[in-house]
Formats: structure tokens, sequence, C-alpha cells
């Protein structure tokens, strides 16, 4: 494997040897996308599970945003027939809420405040897509497999190969240890996990909540492509459309509790329904049925910068793992990656690539930890006119239109 001469080497113009560890969605578009814009660079990556190992049947519910889809697309690893595109997102507050003449005053006819975004409206075919963890692994696995195929003396795989360590070199470079310690110029660290399973980062807070996640089955004339943002008194609760199955609108579910307060556990499916139909907007009809549910621990765990010692990156949620109140966490992963290749592709030093990187992620990165850690955080507040106060935010948000306009971009393509 041929390294950098050294650190001030232009990693485009040398065999940049890099290390990628972890296969899941940000580390396999990270692959492909070093793949093809950095043609002279080693790419290496790891991951602890077999090739062989079927991901396409595994049925988490990731939310992309428009500008994820598109790289994907352009990956040419994107299954547009099974995705289902959003169209519109409606955000809004559950009663008991304090009503206000300035709600309408802001909102005429609404019966609510809420804040509406639609694709239509922002001038694009969708504002994101809603698909399942294994039906965007599987092609992503793929295509990176096929490239790797077709260049093996420089794009490798070592699926079933766990890293245990990373470690700086004096001088340049990092020792990956996968069983046997190789060392590469940058190792890029793209696994990673769920908050309860994680170790602890510089930045962290336990929210005390439980996210409750599932499939409910929709009433046949739910407006389709949509999805709801409800803010309750426990906690946000999310509702993203499904691909329809056998004829039934389905959409995934995201209810967050405080643990403090759950009785979710001890509810049967008959019960569960009827406390969601009471907190869901009526326009969207009563849910029909619901999967069982599984629960989640919910946090921040946060790296106050990408980069380590010029030798070691991390991006997705091994960088930032967020509450789920704002559906960001993979979006912000996959513009990590983009920025990174970007970065190593400009002619610059690997340690002025690596700054480049740092600088221009850290305002999308840190505003999104902020509205989400705010949001997480508000809803253990009790305060008097609380209710109210967010209810007038909203109703200002939606008859703000150019900030509606500014916030839809920003949901759709990251802060730039």
């Amino acid at each position: 494997m041929t390294l950098l001469a050294s650190a001030k080497s232009s990693p485009s113009s040398t065999q940049l040897s890099l290390a990628i560890v972890g296969a899941g969605p940000v580390g396999l578009s990270l692959a492909l996308l070093a793949a093809r814009l950095l043609p002279q660079a080693q790419i290496t990556l790891f991951d602890a599970r077999p090739q062989d190992r079927d991901v396409s049947a595994d049925p988490r519910t990731l939310a992309l945003a428009l500008g994820s889809v598109q790289l994907l697309q352009r990956l040419q690893a994107w299954d547009d027939s099974a995705a289902q595109a959003i169209l519109s997102v409606s955000v809004s507050q559950a009663p008991p809420s304090l009503q206000h003449p300035l709600f309408s005053v802001f909102n005429p006819g609404a019966h609510e405040p809420e804040v509406c975004l639609s694709a239509a409206e922002q001038g694009v075919a969708q504002l994101g897509a809603v698909i399942s963890y294994g039906h965007l692994v599987a092609p992503l696995q793929a295509a990176w497999l096929a490239r790797a195929a077709q260049e093996p003396a420089r794009l490798s795989s070592r699926f079933g190969s766990p890293v245990t360590g990373l470690k700086a070199l004096e001088g340049s470079g990092v020792e990956v240890d996968a069983g046997i310690a190789e060392r590469f110029d940058l190792a890029v660290v793209a696994e990673g996990g769920v908050f309860a399973e994680q170790a602890r980062k510089a930045l962290q807070h336990d929210y005390q909540q439980n996210a409750w996640v599932g499939t409910v089955t929709l009433a046949d004339d739910s407006p389709v492509g949509a999805a709801y943002e409800r803010f309750t008194r426990h906690g946000p609760l999310a509702l993203l459309p499904l691909k329809p199955v056998q004829g039934q609108r389905r959409a995934s579910l995201v209810w967050c509790v405080p643990q403090a307060e759950d009785e979710i556990a001890s509810l049967s499916a008959t019960q569960r329904l009827a406390v969601l139909n009471s907190l869901l907007p009526a326009q969207l009809g009563a849910l029909q049925a619901i999967s069982p549910l599984k629960c989640f621990a919910l946090g921040l765990n946060a790296e106050r910068t990408l980069v380590e010692q010029n030798c070691i990156v991390r991006i997705g949620n091994a960088a930032q793992t967020l509450h789920p109140v704002a559906g960001q966490g993979l979006n912000l992963g996959l513009r990590d990656a983009y920025a990174l290749v970007d970065a190593l592709r400009g002619g610059q030093s690997l340690a002025q690539a690596l700054r480049r990187v740092e600088w221009q992620r850290a305002p999308d990165r840190w505003s999104m930890m902020a509205i989400t850690d705010f949001l997480a955080r508000s809803f253990a507040w009790r305060w008097p006119g609380l209710p109210f106060a967010r209810g007038l935010g909203l109703a200002a948000l939606q008859a703000a239109t150019p900030l509606k306009k500014a916030l839809a971009r920003q949901m759709m393509f990251g802060r730039r």
C-alpha cells in the first residue's frame, strides 16, 4: 500500500491511503464518493458484519432530505421504487394548548398553530424521502462491491473485520487494528450505533427520554406523502410516510416520552392507538392499526471537532448523535462525507484539507445540534405559558414566508 510522501503532499496528486471504518449508509456513501472523486486513492472499507449477511430485510426507517436523495442518485445507489417521497410536512402542537387571537392573525382560518411546508411551495418534486435501512444499504453495498471488483488493486473490502483500535503515529499516519495492524494516511470512522450503546464523547446529555418506534396503518383517505411532527406536552411525536403495502397506507412512528412518565410499555395496541389518535391532527384521519414498538433511549453525544490529530476523522453518528426531533442525523452524516471528499480532492495538503472540512462543516453541525438540543430539553420544562409561546412561534413562522422558505431549504440541503 502506497503512503503519502509527507504530511504536506497533495492528497489529490499522491496515492492517499484511506481507511473507512463502518459500512453503513454513511461509510458506504463515503467509499463510493472517494472511489469516484479520488481516482488515485487507495481505499479500504472495514466492517464487523460478514459480507454475505443479507441486509436488505432490515426494516429500520430512515428519513432522507432532498439533498441526500440527490447525492445517492448520483452514486447510482438509490432505489426509487422502494422509497416514499415526502410531499409535505406539518409541524403543529397538540392540545391542550393555550389559544389566542394572535394565532388567527398569523394563520387565518387555522384551527391551531401550524407550520406547513410542501414540495410544490418550494418548487421541487419532493422535500425528501423515507426508505428502510435495508433498501438503502443493500444497493450501496452492491455498488461498492461492483466498483471494488473493477479496481481490485486500489479498492478493497474487509467485511467480518471489526476495527478494535486506531492509533495516531508519530509524524503522520494512523494505525488501524482489525486483527492485523495496518498503516493508513487517514482513517474515517463512520460507524455510530445508538445512544445507549455508545462510548461517551466530549459533549453529552441524557435527555431521560425514550423513543418508541414502529409502524402504523393510516386511514384510506389520509394525505399521500405527508409527514407530521406534533409537539405534545410529553415530547415530539412524528409520523413519516411509507410505501403502501397491498394498498394500505402506512407511516413510520417515532413517539418520544419522558422515561419518568413512560407508560407506553404497559398499554395494549388498542390503547396505544387511542392515545395516538387523541394527539395527532384531525386532518390525518384515525390510525387503523399499530405494529409492536421498540424502545430506544435518547441523548446528545457529540465530538467538538470532526478531526483528530490530522489523521482520524469522525463523521455521521460517530461525530454527532442527536435527538430525532428534526430527523437530520443521517443527512448530517452524508453531508460530512461529501465535504470530506470534496476537500481531499482540492489540491491541498492533507492537513489543510482537514482544516477546511472542520471549518466548512461547523455551521451546519453546530446549528443542528443547537436546534435539536433546545427542542429536546424544552419538553422537560413545565413553565406556565410555554405552550402558548410554542404556538405563537409556530403561527409566526407560518406567516413569515421568507423565513419559512429558508427553514425548508436548510432541512432539504443543510446550512450552507
